[in-house]
């Protein structure tokens, strides 16, 4: 009796200590983090829905103050829609953003945080800043969906997750993301290399201005892995616009005009939630009437898409990996269904319905 006696005694002694014991991961950057225990208070700079996706049910319950303008005015209608369904969004303090220098290092420290959420590129546009928040006992853990790497996607989905405990469900996320982006590569390697050309342009202001186009990041990086020649490598280092003069040099087989639900912006592609198709078509109609595009083989050929550009650096972005690639390789991914993919991903992973225009070729009956 004795002997059982001190063996549960032990093993609650374990369990106490497991139930109090610190939690560690290496993030991103390379950074040690440590919290003593799941943190209940959160600031979330961004990569909302992939913070949504991993901590699960109950995750904005735990959101103390979040960077605002890069949700709600970036990407309005997906807001509205996470609003909706979880109603609290409304009333959750707004720390700013780094993107705007509005970033308020007072109002983080005010919200009391257990763990701060900040994109790479957020981490490193604070610079000393860092020092304060750290200084205040605030523990961060720095994410990168923004470098398009499995990689990236793996290890910030990964340490997001142990952080947040819901580690079975990171891992699933994550393979998930693998086993997907894994499909493509051998997709690919079985069609063989491709020759097209690839132009990507941020379809925001309208065709009178061209908008940025993607080097070595995001779409650009996407573009690389997928096997395609992407024309605006090694012109731009991240992104930035290219001249009109060097996009019709270079002839592009395929368009993707990356096109969101921006506010004010009267000219733009309008694509992702609430979108309609007709006006999305519409809207690249305009892009197509530029100076000498319709000499294009893209525009000849009828390979002119709008792609969510909400969709990249997610989680959710290997479906529009999927979607380039079948444009890229048609035969091999005759059987992909992008669009019904991203629904069942929201369907499965986040409290909203992907309702709306995600993916879209300019020609009706297109791919």
């Amino acid at each position: 009796m004795k002997k059982l006696l001190v063996s549960a005694f032990v093993g609650l002694l374990a369990m106490t200590a497991s139930a109090f014991a610190d939690i560690t991961v290496t993030d991103v950057k390379g950074r040690t983090v440590t919290v003593p225990k799941v943190p209940e208070r959160i600031v979330l700079s961004f990569y909302y829905e992939d913070y949504l996706a991993i901590a699960g049910p109950g995750a904005l319950d735990k959101v103390v103050a979040l960077s605002l303008s890069t949700w709600k005015d970036w990407r309005p209608n997906q807001f509205a829609a996470y609003e909706k369904a979880l109603p609290k969004l409304a009333s959750i303090p707004d720390v700013g953003n780094t993107e705007d220098n509005t970033f308020s290092i007072e109002k983080v420290i005010a919200a009391k945080p257990d763990l701060l959420i900040l994109a790479a590129w957020s981490y490193d546009a604070l610079g000393e800043g860092i020092k304060q928040i750290e200084a205040a006992g605030i523990p961060i853990v720095t994410l990168d969906y923004n470098a398009q790497t499995v990689e990236k996607h793996v290890a910030s989905t990964l340490a997001l997750g142990k952080l947040m405990g819901t580690e079975d469900r990171a891992q699933t996320l994550a393979r998930t993301y693998e086993d997907a982006m894994a499909d493509i590569k051998a997709r690919i390697e079985k069609a063989g290399p491709t020759d097209k050309k690839v132009y990507v342009e941020l379809a925001q202001k309208g065709p009178g201005e061209v908008g940025n186009s993607y080097g070595n990041s995001m779409w650009g990086a996407l573009i690389d892995r997928l096997g395609g020649h992407n024309i605006a490598k090694g012109q731009i280092g991240n992104w930035g616009p290219l001249s009109p003069e060097y996009v019709l040099a270079q002839k592009p087989d395929l368009i993707f005009l990356g096109g969101s639900e921006w506010l004010n912006k009267p000219q733009s592609v309008p694509v992702g939630f609430g979108a309609d198709p007709a006006v999305t078509r519409e809207r690249m109609k305009a892009y197509l009437g530029r100076p000498g595009w319709s000499d294009l083989p893209a525009v000849k050929d009828n390979n002119v898409f709008a792609i969510y550009h909400g969709g990249a650096r997610t989680l959710s972005d290997y479906v529009y990996a999927q979607y380039i690639a079948k444009q890229l390789y048609p035969d091999a991914f005759k059987d992909v269904d992008p669009a019904r993919n991203i629904a069942d991903y929201y369907d499965k992973w986040l409290p909203i319905k992907a309702d709306g225009v995600f993916v879209l070729p300019y020609a009706a009956g297109g791919q």
